[in-house]
């Protein structure tokens, strides 16, 4: 078996996940092992977690798993809590860090003017997905004026009351899918307010984009990222469209010679939460399996850096 490895240069972390992990270390440098707390997966990747758990930092998926809250330290992942979480952490006298990926504040923001202005929003994304569940968590107003949609077809069946509504988007969609969920919903809304196209962040987009390259390219895509990360799901959905093989693994203990059966170019990205040192370990075995050579493809990686919350700086 040979092959070639055609390596996607725009790939892994992007600024919001590594200002979170930033944020966790830095807390954990600042108060100690034993007080910092962190709500939910800081980022949705399980190697994350686990070193950050390995250095210190205590994961819960309620506040009141903390115990003896008042002075410890809770992080808000970089996917954003509703305001009723940062009330309940407020009034337990925790110290609160926000984590929350300032491209998630951005449309927090425009969800809770939409309520202050008693405007309908229609969110496209994930029902359940923590960054929607946080985004949805941002409307103070009645509940039914929220609607959580993903498909052209939710919005056939959607309903508002009035017409005055904005739209807001998870920022980790796939870009083709969510421009048809939002052409559906202007068409049916004339009145719907909101992006020119959608609040997908500029780091999926640019990842999308790597990964349509290698699509191109290869007969096989293999994208680093846990199964619970929405920005690595869309990266390996989106080769698939293309009608190209791909495969979604954690790590290099994923490859197997079932997948790489066939294939003579493979093409090899990672989510925005995973580490470079996974991707690594993928290249090496792929080289152990007839990875003749390793090819670097698509545009060059724009790095972008977030400063941390005030405090920790």
């Amino acid at each position: 078996m040979s092959f070639k490895v055609y390596l996607a240069r725009t790939r892994g972390f992007c600024a919001g996940v590594e200002r979170a992990i930033a944020v966790v270390n830095r807390a954990l440098e600042k108060y100690g092992t034993q007080k910092v707390y962190v709500l939910h997966e800081v980022v949705h990747n399980k190697h994350v977690v686990a070193d950050l758990a390995s250095r210190g930092a205590h994961f819960v998926e309620h506040l009141s798993q903390i115990p003896n809250p008042e002075d410890k330290v809770v992080i808000f992942s970089a996917h954003g809590v509703g305001t009723k979480t940062v009330e309940a952490a407020n009034a337990l006298k925790l110290i609160v860090i926000d984590a929350t990926c300032p491209l998630v504040n951005r449309v927090h923001f425009k969800v809770s003017r939409a309520a202050k202005e008693q405007k309908e929003v229609v969110i496209i994304g994930h029902t359940g997905h923590q960054e929607v569940v946080g985004t949805v968590g941002q409307y103070d107003g009645p509940e039914d004026k929220v609607h959580v949609i993903l498909t052209p077809q939710d919005v056939e069946k959607l309903d508002l009351v009035s017409n005055k509504a904005i739209f807001a988007t998870q920022t980790t969609l796939s870009i083709d899918e969510t421009a048809l969920t939002v052409k559906a919903l202007k068409e049916k809304f004339s009145f719907i307010e909101g992006p020119k196209n959608d609040d997908t962040c500029f780091a999926t987009q640019n990842r999308q984009a790597a990964v349509k390259t290698l699509a191109q390219e290869c007969d096989l895509v293999i994208v680093a990222g846990s199964k619970n990360s929405s920005n690595s799901k869309r990266l390996s959905e989106v080769a698939s469209s293309m009608g190209v093989r791909s495969y979604l693994i954690d790590d290099c203990e994923g490859i197997s010679d079932e997948m790489l059966a066939g294939a003579t170019k493979v093409g090899v990205t990672a989510g925005a939460s995973v580490p470079e040192y996974i991707v690594q370990d993928i290249l090496k075995v792929l080289a152990q399996k007839g990875g003749s050579e390793v090819i670097l493809t698509g545009d060059e990686q724009i790095h972008r850096v977030f400063p941390l919350p005030d405090g920790l700086d």
